[in-house]
């Protein structure tokens, strides 16, 4: 299993796919058994047939046995349509300028790769939107060769986009998440599996998000959120006793104060803030990952092939 540590010294962007590859192997390899659908063609359970669909995959013979109907399941066999969303705020960029790799964007886009490989393993489809104040990307959800080498080549630009050296282009962006989630609930197919990456840092009034949030499933969509943070500086508020200058991303705003004098206030509210995404997610049936971005790929990996094991 590589972390954003181990690939540092790759071609960011020309080995995007190359590197999901090898995060992805890494860590099937890492299964002692996968019991998920779509690694091989080998056969894997039966299911009830369903009235009105093809005969060719009926067990006849356990059709003599019991005088039931069942399908044959097969570890391609799929239905699943998902679709990965980024969110490409300023905010995205934290930290800045620490280094390129540790930032709370790359960490998504090496991520939402990462999963590309997975569900075209499972054979199954998957689309990518981007998002800042309007939806800057939103593209269908395909199966084929074609679209995975696109969807990989839009991670690369946005990657190269979000560089040091392109960075400032971005900085002082805000973004719209309710709306676009909004937006987004509404287009999308019913359900699909939406697989949401963004700090939830935004203008807006927390309550307007998480009725975005709510609208998935009321439109029959299932959700994963990865609730993409630095959980050393953002959740600890872990920096060194001195003053320190700190800068707004989104609305350019500068604040000048030493870390220590409000730790402890900053980090109460702070899990106050946790603890509502928390609640207003299991409230709302949103399968809620914290994904900080200094730990490893696995634990963005697992709950995604955990939830998609569930449906299907």
């Amino acid at each position: 299993m590589k972390n954003l540590a181990e690939i540092e010294e790759l071609d960011l962007f020309t080995n995007i796919e190359f590197i999901a590859k090898q995060v992805v192997e890494g860590f099937i390899t890492g299964l002692h058994r996968s019991p998920y659908h779509g690694f091989s063609v080998e056969f894997a359970e039966h299911r009830h047939y369903n009235t009105g669909e093809s005969t060719k995959h009926i067990d006849w013979k356990l059709y003599a046995r019991s005088e039931k109907l069942f399908v044959k399941r097969y570890e391609e066999e799929t239905n699943l349509k998902a679709h990965i969303v980024i969110d490409n705020s300023s905010s995205m960029l934290f930290p800045y300028p620490e280094g390129k790799l540790h930032n709370k964007l790359y960490f998504s886009i090496y991520c939402a790769a990462a999963l590309i490989r997975i569900l075209r393993l499972q054979r199954d489809a998957v689309g990518l939107s981007v998002f800042t104040r309007q939806i800057d990307l939103r593209t269908e959800a395909k199966l084929s060769e074609v679209h995975a080498q696109f969807l990989y080549g839009e991670l690369g630009r946005l990657l190269e986009s979000s560089s040091k050296g392109n960075a400032k282009t971005i900085l002082n962006q805000t973004t719209n998440t309710s709306q676009v989630l909004h937006t987004l609930a509404e287009s999308l197919p019913t359900r699909s599996l939406i697989i949401i990456f963004t700090d939830m840092f935004e203008e807006a009034n927390a309550e307007e998000l998480f009725s975005a949030l709510q609208h998935f499933r009321y439109n029959k969509h299932e959700v994963i959120l990865f609730h993409v943070v630095d959980q050393q500086l953002e959740g600890s508020f872990d920096y060194p006793s001195r003053p320190h200058k700190f800068i707004d991303m989104e609305t350019g705003e500068i604040m000048r104060l030493n870390p220590g004098d409000l730790k402890k206030q900053y980090t109460r509210i702070t899990d106050e803030f946790f603890k509502e995404i928390k609640l207003r997610c299991g409230q709302y049936k949103i399968d809620l990952v914290e994904a900080d971005i200094r730990k490893d790929f696995k634990e963005v990996l697992l709950p995604f092939l955990f939830k998609r094991s569930k449906l299907y």
